[in-house]
C-alpha cells in the first residue's frame, strides 16, 4: 500500500546541489555518453593508401629505388629484365663509386642516342611515378665501374684488362668474350680518369657500348660522379635470380690502389732534382775546408820549427 507521500520521498532522493544523475533513467537514455564509434575500413582507407604514397616517394627519393635491366650488356650478371635494387642513400654521405661495383647513372651525354624509348601505359606511369616499378621515361645506364679517379685503365690485344698496371681476372665477364674487344672503333685503349669521374663497362664485352665506345663525348667516355643515382646492391626479381651484387676480389689484389708509378716518379723528381743539385756544392765546399786544414797544419809546423 501506498501511504501516500511517495512522491515527496523521491524529491527528497536528490541533494541540493547536486547535479542530476544522467542515463539512470528511462528519459535519460538520449542524453547518455556513447562510446566513439572507430571509423569503417572505406574511410580509412584513402588515408593509408596516402601515407604508403609518401613514404614510397621519401624511399625512392632517399633510400633505395628499383631499376629494370633493358639490354643484355650486363649478362651474365644481369639478365635483360631482371629488376635490381639500388642504394641510393650512401651517396648522399659522401660515398664515391669504387672499382668493381655494378652502378645505375644518368645518361652522360647522349650515350642512347637512336635507342628505342619504352611508351609505359597510365598504370606503369604512376607506379613509376611512386616507385613501385622502374621509370621507363629516365635514361639510366648500367655498368660496372673499373677505374676511379686517378687510375690508369688500358686494353691490349684481347687482353687482360689492366688497371694501375694490374692484370684483372674477371670471372664475370660473359662466357665466351675476351676481356679486351681488338677493334679500331675504341676497344683498344689506355685512358687516365680524371678525379671526379669514373670509367665503366659492361660484363658482356663484345655487346656493351660503354666508356670504351663513347671516347668522342665531351667527357672522353668517363661518366661524371654527380651522374651516379647509386650502386646496384640487390637482383630483386625474378625470384629465382634473386641475390646479391658484391664486389669481386679481383678489384682487392695488393697493388692495385698504386694509381701511378709515372706520377710517383714525377713526386720524387723534385726531391732527385734537388739532391743532385746540391751535391756538387756539397763536395766542392768539403774538398775546400779539407786543403784550407792542410794548409794551416803546414805554417803551423813551419812557425813551430823556427822556434
Amino acid at each position: 500500500m501506498s501511504s501516500g507521500n511517495d512522491a515527496a520521498a523521491g524529491d527528497e532522493g536528490t541533494p541540493e546541489g547536486e547535479p542530476e544523475p544522467r542515463g539512470g533513467g528511462p528519459g535519460g537514455g538520449a542524453a547518455a555518453v556513447r562510446p566513439r564509434q572507430p571509423r569503417s575500413f572505406w574511410k580509412e582507407l584513402p588515408i593509408l593508401i596516402g601515407i604508403a604514397l609518401v613514404l614510397a616517394l621519401l624511399i625512392k627519393t632517399f633510400l633505395v629505388q628499383a631499376f629494370s635491366i633493358p639490354s643484355d650488356s650486363m649478362q651474365n650478371t644481369l639478365q635483360q629484365g631482371d629488376r635490381v635494387l639500388v642504394d641510393k642513400l650512401t651517396p648522399w654521405f659522401g660515398s664515391k663509386p669504387e672499382r668493381g661495383e655494378v652502378v645505375v647513372f644518368h645518361d652522360p651525354d647522349n650515350w642512347l642516342a637512336g635507342e628505342p624509348t619504352p611508351t609505359p601505359n597510365p598504370v606503369q606511369k604512376v607506379l613509376s611515378w611512386i616507385g613501385l616499378m622502374p621509370s621507363a621515361e629516365e635514361k639510366d645506364l648500367i655498368k660496372r665501374v673499373i677505374g676511379v679517379g686517378g687510375d690508369t685503365v688500358e686494353c691490349k690485344g684481347s687482353g687482360p684488362l689492366k688497371v694501375n698496371g694490374k692484370a684483372l681476372n674477371e670471372p664475370y665477364v660473359y662466357p665466351g668474350n675476351t676481356p679486351c674487344s681488338v677493334d679500331d672503333q675504341g676497344g683498344q685503349f689506355t685512358v687516365k680518369v680524371p678525379k671526379g669521374f669514373i670509367w665503366v663497362m659492361g660484363d658482356h664485352r663484345q655487346n656493351s657500348r660503354d666508356s670504351r665506345y663513347n671516347q668522342s663525348d665531351r667527357n672522353h667516355g668517363m661518366v661524371p660522379v654527380d651522374k651516379v643515382v647509386g650502386r646496384a646492391i640487390v637482383k630483386a626479381w625474378p625470384i629465382n635470380r634473386w641475390g646479391t651484387l658484391p664486389i669481386p676480389d679481383t678489384f682487392d689484389q695488393p697493388g692495385l690502389n698504386e694509381q701511378s708509378s709515372a706520377a710517383a716518379s714525377l713526386t720524387v723528381a723534385p726531391e732527385g732534382i734537388a739532391v743532385a743539385a746540391v751535391l756538387p756544392v756539397v763536395v766542392w765546399r768539403r774538398r775546400r775546408t779539407d786543403r784550407q786544414e792542410s794548409e794551416n797544419a803546414v805554417l803551423r809546423h813551419a812557425e813551430s820549427t823556427k822556434r
